[in-house]
C-alpha cells in the first residue's frame, strides 16, 4: 500500500512577506519537510522580487535544500479583465487576489510570459504554476500549455499539463481575519484528521498573514506533525507530478 502524500506550500512569496517566508521555512526545515514556494515576481504589496537580492538568495538556498520554487502569478491582483461573473466569483472566493480567474488566453499568456522572464533573469525556472486563489480561467489553462509549464493546481487537484492526469489532493488553508477564523481553524484540524484516518493524500497551504495569528500557526504545524506521525510522505508538487508520470509510463 503506497504511503499517502502530504504537500506543503508557502504562498505569496515576495519582498513584503520575506520575514514570514523565513519563519515558515524554519518551521518546515526543522521537521525535514520539503515545501513548494509560490513566488510572486511582480509588484505585490510593494517592490518586485528583483529588488530584493537577499530574498532571491534565500530562495536559491531553499531550493538547494530540496524545496521547490513555483510561479504564483505576476502581481497577485485581479483586474478588470474577463466576464463580470468570473470577476465577482474571484472577489468573493479569493478577496480580489485571483489574478487569473477571468483572463482570456492572450492576457494570461502575456502575464505568464512576463513572470517567467522575470524569474529566469534571477536564475529561477519553475516547473509549475499555482494560480492565486486556486482559480484559473479556461483561457489561462490554454496559456499554461502555450508557455510550457508542467503542472498547475486548483483547490482539489494537481493537474499534470503534459499527461492530463489530475491528482486528487484537497488543499487545507486558513482564512485569517473575520468572524469565521476560529471555525475554519477547527475545520482544518478535523478535515486533516479525517483524511489521515482514511489514508487520503492532502495539501497544506501556508500564508504570510497566518503568522499574525499565533493560534493559526500552531494549528497548521499540528496538522503537519500529525500527518508525519501517521506515515505521510512529505514532498513537493513537482515530485508528485513526476512520480505519477513515471508510474503511468511503465
Amino acid at each position: 500500500m503506497p504511503r499517502p502524500n502530504l504537500l506543503v506550500s508557502i504562498h505569496d512569496i515576495a519582498p513584503a512577506s520575506a520575514p514570514a517566508t523565513g519563519r515558515w521555512l524554519a518551521d518546515l526545515d526543522a521537521r525535514g519537510v520539503p515545501a513548494t514556494l509560490l513566488v510572486i515576481p511582480g509588484p505585490w504589496r510593494g517592490s518586485r522580487l528583483s529588488r530584493n537580492p537577499d530574498l532571491v538568495a534565500e530562495l536559491h538556498a531553499a531550493e538547494a535544500r530540496g524545496h521547490e520554487l513555483a510561479l504564483h502569478g505576476w502581481a497577485h491582483r485581479a483586474g478588470p479583465d474577463g466576464a463580470p461573473w468570473r470577476r465577482a466569483a474571484a472577489r468573493l472566493i479569493a478577496r480580489g487576489a485571483a489574478e487569473f480567474a477571468a483572463l482570456d488566453e492572450a492576457e494570461a499568456t502575456s502575464r505568464l510570459t512576463v513572470g517567467l522572464a522575470e524569474l529566469a533573469a534571477l536564475a529561477i525556472e519553475p516547473a509549475g504554476f499555482h494560480p492565486p486563489g486556486w482559480l484559473a480561467s479556461p483561457g489561462a489553462y490554454k496559456a499554461l500549455r502555450r508557455v510550457g509549464l508542467r503542472y498547475t493546481t486548483s483547490h482539489l487537484f494537481v493537474h499534470d499539463l503534459i499527461t492530463d492526469r489530475r491528482h486528487t489532493l484537497p488543499a487545507l488553508s486558513h482564512r485569517p481575519g473575520g468572524r469565521g477564523e476560529g471555525l475554519a481553524a477547527g475545520l482544518m484540524r478535523t478535515s486533516a484528521a479525517a483524511m489521515a484516518r482514511s489514508g487520503r493524500s492532502f495539501r497544506v497551504a501556508l500564508h504570510p498573514d497566518d503568522l499574525d495569528r499565533p493560534g493559526l500557526r500552531a494549528t497548521t504545524l499540528a496538522v503537519i506533525d500529525d500527518a508525519l506521525a501517521a506515515g505521510y510522505r512529505a514532498g513537493t508538487y513537482s515530485g508528485l507530478v513526476m512520480r505519477g508520470a513515471a508510474v503511468a509510463a511503465r
